[in-house]
């Protein structure tokens, strides 16, 4: 089994270095003036989030490790400060360094998460204060920002990379609550009911050429860069994410005893790991129940399923008689559109999320039910593509043709290759800055604490 206490998937965790250079990306059109407010504004909803998560729970909460898996929360705030110091006030700004002699203790490639408990943390006040001076002198900074000259400051980039940074380890504290023991911390209304969805089981999803990636998204980060041509053949594809109650059929089909399903390294982690069933869930006589956020509620049939490992989500997909998507096809699903033979930025087009097209943003602390949002779906009919769930595909996680590293390898360049595969999509935990039709995620395939769930493919247009 892989190191549990390795840091993985998006991490933006490295000092500057010199070889952040110029890229070719093209500006988001905007004057200076409205992408100051953008970045504002993405700054701004990242910390309140920070601030609900570390301040709806006591101090030994903030400093115990609740899994080996993940950090403190101390260490993920202060992480926070010290990142956005080193590259807006550093790298950006060219201030002097405000605490020097902590830099290594917040640098995730130096300890990992196992070890950072016993490291000589700031203390929960001295971290908020910590975070919040950085914050304050990069007030001053944006301020006076032209967003113009290198490839760090063009467009803003290195403010949306904050913000986007800030928004991930918002999402890995929200994996550390859901991991905790212990009482409800955190409440959010559940996402508005819908009628049982009655559509089209699948999509045809139609073969030929598309562009995949961008080289034009000013926030974008490297590994979804540069845009290029995929040939895919036709494939049809789930119009909503796997449920949990065709999950349960799964099981009670005896799909975990089963060796057909799984492939060699998925039965012998089975077998090693004793996985009976989704994390968080157990059975209490003739039901399944799960635990989510401090409480315990039957699982509900129509939602997305969660917490299942790569593993896991290709067996039910061989034992459906389908498979996972590969990243292209996902890709495809999402951002085509037959009547332009373009890509769009989202499933529904290239405007930003809002509410009525994607579970985002920690609104619910759980996915909507299958077939929700229908303002959100692809030209093609494809449903929440975007939002509720990250969704596992069969593909590992590798390099664009013409793949360029920046700002620094330690975001993406480190982590190429056969050990992880590639999730897309975002879930209910993810912000709209750091989700895109683009957008690549990875993980090791044994991981089950992110918010992770599946739709399936077969191949063929009949």
């Amino acid at each position: 089994m892989t190191d549990p206490a390795l840091d993985t998937g998006p991490a933006l965790d490295a000092v500057p270095g010199p070889d952040a250079v110029p890229g070719p990306d093209a500006g988001p059109g905007l004057d200076a003036d409205t992408l100051r407010a953008r970045v504002l504004a993405s700054l701004t909803t990242a910390r309140e989030r920070t601030t609900l998560l570390t301040s709806c729970v006591e101090e030994p909460d903030l400093t115990a490790q609740h899994s080996p898996l993940m950090s403190p929360l101390v260490w993920d705030l202060a992480h926070i400060g010290n990142q956005e110091e080193l590259w807006l006030l550093r790298a950006v700004a060219g201030r002097e360094a405000m605490r020097p002699e902590i830099d290594g203790l917040y640098d995730a490639f130096e300890h990992s998460r196992a070890e950072r408990p016993s490291l000589p943390l700031l203390p929960p006040d001295e971290a908020r204060r910590y975070a919040a001076e950085v914050r304050g002198r990069v007030m001053d900074v944006l301020e006076s920002a032209d967003f113009g000259g290198a490839r760090l400051t063009e467009a803003g980039f290195a403010f949306g990379m904050i913000a986007q940074h800030e928004q991930q380890h918002d999402e890995t504290m929200l994996i550390t609550h859901q991991l905790r023991t212990g009482p409800q911390a955190l409440t959010a209304p559940d996402p508005d009911p819908v009628p049982l969805f009655t559509g089209p089981a699948e999509v045809l999803v139609p073969g030929g050429p598309f562009t995949m990636g961008t080289s034009g998204e000013p926030w974008a980060l490297d590994n979804e860069r540069p845009a290029h041509r995929r040939e895919v053949a036709p494939f049809h594809i789930d119009t909503t994410p796997v449920t949990n109650g065709a999950y349960q059929a799964f099981i009670e089909d005896g799909g975990y005893d089963d060796e057909r399903w799984w492939t060699k390294e998925g039965w012998t982690h089975l077998r090693h790991s004793g996985i009976r069933a989704p994390l968080f869930w157990h059975r209490d006589g003739g039901q399944w129940l799960r635990r989510r956020f401090g409480v315990t509620e039957v699982v509900p049939p129509d939602e997305p399923v969660l917490h299942v490992c790569w593993y896991e989500a290709d067996a039910y997909a061989r034992w459906a008689g389908r498979r996972l998507p590969t990243e292209a096809e996902w890709e495809k699903a999402a951002r085509f559109d037959p009547a332009t033979g373009g890509s769009m930025r989202y499933p529904w087009g290239d405007a930003d999320p809002a509410p009525e097209h994607a579970n985002l943003g920690q609104r619910h602390l759980r996915p909507a039910p299958a077939g929700s949002y229908p303002a959100g779906e692809s030209p093609l009919g494809v449903r929440q593509l975007i939002g509720d769930v990250w969704e596992w595909t069969s593909s590992d996680f590798l390099p664009y043709p013409g793949f360029r590293m920046f700002p620094y390898k330690e975001y993406s360049e480190v982590f190429f290759g056969l050990e992880y595969k590639v999730l897309r999509g975002g879930s209910f935990a993810v912000d709209p800055v750091a989700c895109r039709g683009t957008f690549r995620n990875w993980d090791y395939p044994i991981r089950r604490q992110i918010f992770s769930g599946f739709r399936t493919a077969r191949s063929g247009a009949v």
